[in-house]
């Protein structure tokens, strides 16, 4: 299994991939003039503005809901594995896919609200919807659709639950051994896994609203005790960071586990964590209450920042500056500071580094906080899951497929507690590659057939410059077709034929 699972990987994170994202992102930076720079402080409005509905949430809860997903153990245990694999130069590329990938947020983000529905009182949007509706492809809908249950409800969850029940065990101990009927595990994992399972059902069946009030405040709570964490030991090591700053520059480029190594895993783990291109923000985006789409293209393009510059670099710098980590080479270690029987692929490198600078705490703290992040991130792998799940539905009439969904869920995340690292991790690998390859495709085709995410961006920025007092968004009149929601609510809330509109402007014009 872990051979086939690995083949898998070098087809789909092919050099072709790991250029596609930071491309795409480069991309939509250029031709957006640069939002994730241009629009900061906007970003930081909205962020603290909005409110929720009955049919949708809050910009921040949105955002919340989309952190809790992108802020992960791709955070913990992915940036170890980065550096473990490809040296600390990887950081620097997870910082220009972040950088990059703010710009590719911005438009997922905002194309997912321009194309959302709804669907039994409640707002549903993302990729299967907007390539729907935008590019006229339902295949390639349903494609995605298909690929994204797959990956958030069956393969992502299990690499969170592993990496929290692997520090569970590395800070309290494993405890007795138990034999299954599908093998031997330790009862802390166990243990964990049950504990996991039921908080999980207790949330995932109380609907998207419970969801978006467990993860607003825990996010915003995690991911600062988190970052004061690493702070701390940043600042025990002041005189150390100017040498960490110059080695991650400079392996970046003269990389010591080879340029392709620094660049792919640097760019895979990126994406795995912040998720820009993969397609999973957006359905968190597309449930946001807001009064223009661009708004929560904003706001969710912040979230990237939050996600790798603030969250993984606190990571990267605490586990370079305390030097707790292996870097891998073709065959041997090319930098061995701690155990070689120490996985790359797990919270270890992270615990040990806190372990180091602040004794007592670092197993217990990463064990506590890695739970929260990985949790999170489940129930919002879970949320997507169901979003796809919803827009299948339009095509296969079958009752209970929810229901299933979650028991499927539930199942997962236990025997990815209890299972090994490697093959979770690779299998998350695979889910993710397939969800950015389709994603990535399809936003840049729409770029070229419609262009709606740049318009909705212009008509904002316009109405910006008039200092209107409520944004409103005529999709008629920017030539974006198939966005029935925003069509509906212009004519409910200025009582005006979006239509209408149109033609009123074309009569106006003087004729030549």
């Amino acid at each position: 299994m872990q051979s086939f699972v690995d083949f898998m990987n070098g087809i789909i994170w092919s050099p072709a991939l790991i250029y596609l994202c930071l491309g795409a992102g480069l991309f939509y930076s250029i031709l957006t003039r640069f939002v994730q720079v241009r629009h900061f402080g906007e970003m930081w409005r909205l962020l603290l503005s909005g409110k929720s509905s009955t049919k949708g949430i809050s910009s921040f809860q949105a955002l919340a809901v989309s952190l809790s997903g992108r802020v992960g153990t791709g955070n913990i245990a992915g940036v170890a594995a980065a550096i473990g694999f490809g040296g600390p130069g990887a950081v620097f590329w997870m910082w220009m896919v972040a950088f990059f990938g703010a710009a590719t947020a911005y438009a997922e983000s905002t194309l997912a609200q321009i194309y959302k529905e709804e669907d039994n009182g409640e707002f549903r949007g993302g990729p299967a919807y907007y390539i729907e509706k935008c590019m006229g492809q339902t295949w390639y809908a349903v494609i995605f659709a298909i690929a994204t249950i797959f990956a958030c409800g069956f393969l992502l969850p299990g690499v969170q639950s592993n990496s929290i029940g692997n520090a569970v065990e590395a800070a309290f101990g494993s405890g007795d051994m138990i034999e299954t009927a599908v093998g031997t595990f330790s009862f802390a994992k166990i243990l964990t896994g049950t504990i996991i399972s039921i908080i999980l059902a207790f949330i995932i069946f109380g609907g998207v609203k419970r969801i978006a009030n467990f993860t607003q405040v825990v996010v915003p709570f995690m991911a600062l005790a988190y970052i004061i964490t690493a702070f701390i030991i940043i600042l025990l090591n002041i005189s150390e960071v100017p040498r960490i700053f110059s080695m991650i520059i400079s392996d970046a480029f003269t990389p010591m586990a080879g340029f392709g190594a620094a660049i792919g895993w640097g760019v895979k783990r990126g994406v795995y964590s912040n998720e820009a291109g993969q397609g999973t923000g957006p359905h968190a985006a597309a449930a946001a209450n807001v009064d223009h789409p661009a708004q929560q293209g904003l706001v969710q393009s912040f979230s990237i920042y939050i996600d790798t510059l603030l969250v993984c670099s606190a990571t990267a710098f605490m586990i370079l500056i305390t030097g707790a980590y292996n870097v891998h080479g073709a065959e041997d270690f090319l930098i061995q500071n701690v155990g070689a029987d120490i996985a790359a692929n797990g919270p270890v490198f992270t615990q040990m580094a806190i372990e180091s600078a602040l004794p007592g705490i670092g197993k217990p703290f990463i064990a506590i906080a890695l739970f929260f992040f990985a949790f999170t991130t489940i129930l919002a792998y879970y949320y997507i899951a169901e979003t796809n799940v919803a827009y299948i539905r339009r095509f296969i009439k079958v009752n209970g497929l929810m229901f299933v969904l979650k028991l499927a869920l539930i199942a997962v995340v236990f025997y990815g507690t209890v299972k090994t690292a490697n093959l979770a991790w690779a299998m998350g690998d695979v889910g993710v590659g397939l969800m950015a390859w389709l994603n990535i495709v399809g936003i840049l085709v729409i770029f070229f057939m419609a262009k709606p995410a740049m318009k909705a961006l212009k008509d904002y920025e316009e109405q910006q410059k008039q200092g209107v007092e409520a944004y409103t968004f005529n999709p008629v009149k920017l030539g974006i077709k198939n966005a029935d929601y925003w069509e509906a609510r212009y004519r409910r809330e200025t009582g005006k034929d979006p239509q209408s509109e149109v033609q009123k402007e074309t009569v106006e014009q003087p004729s030549t």
